[in-house]
């Protein structure tokens, strides 16, 4: 598949129950940005063992709203592991942010979480270490492989919803049953 003008940006990746990849199998990506050069992306719902508090505390910064210090921070993707990137609602201005959708944007520099910590950020966060990426032509050679289901994203099931229940959510939006998937594809 190379449609030079797919874009899938704002949209989920949701993996199919084929997908054995570790490190893939089983999620939903957020496309954060999808065009001839490659697509990035957030894993949505996978979390990691480190808390909002753990990273605050790593940061220096002192939250003046407790209830970000419990959440999950989520795995992002292999890519830079070693880095923080933020989904949230596109209030304020970052200085590296890229406004995705009139209700998501991503960041990826410190200020964004300098905001949420001292009250005054988005309202709306998901934070995660590393990204998702893909190479010019990679992701859809994937798709078209029926590695990949993609939908519209929809905010809530990345704000709102427990990690736990984003999978099922994505594909809702699709009209699948996650129990009437098959595991593998069949070619007429």
């Amino acid at each position: 598949m190379n449609i030079p003008d797919l874009n899938l940006s704002n949209h989920f990746l949701i993996a199919m129950p084929s997908m054995t990849d570790p490190v893939f199998g089983g999620t939903v990506v957020y496309l954060c940005e999808h065009n001839k050069h490659g697509a990035l992306g957030m894993v949505i719902n996978r979390p990691t063992e480190i808390k909002m508090s753990d990273l605050f505390e790593r940061l220096d910064l002192k939250p003046e709203i407790s209830l970000w210090t419990t959440r999950p921070v989520m795995f992002g993707g292999p890519v830079q592991e070693d880095r923080g990137f933020v989904l949230h609602s596109p209030q304020g201005e970052f200085s590296s942010m890229l406004k995705v959708s009139d209700d998501i944007a991503f960041t990826t520099s410190r200020d964004v979480l300098e905001a949420v910590a001292s009250g005054n950020g988005p309202q709306r966060v998901l934070v995660g270490i590393g990204y998702s990426g893909w190479s010019a032509g990679q992701l859809e050679q994937e798709i078209s492989k029926n590695g990949w289901l993609t939908v519209a994203a929809d905010p809530q099931v990345i704000f709102d919803l427990p990690y736990e229940e984003r999978y099922k959510a994505a594909l809702k939006l699709l009209g699948i049953d996650p129990a009437m998937l098959a595991a593998s594809a069949g070619h007429a």
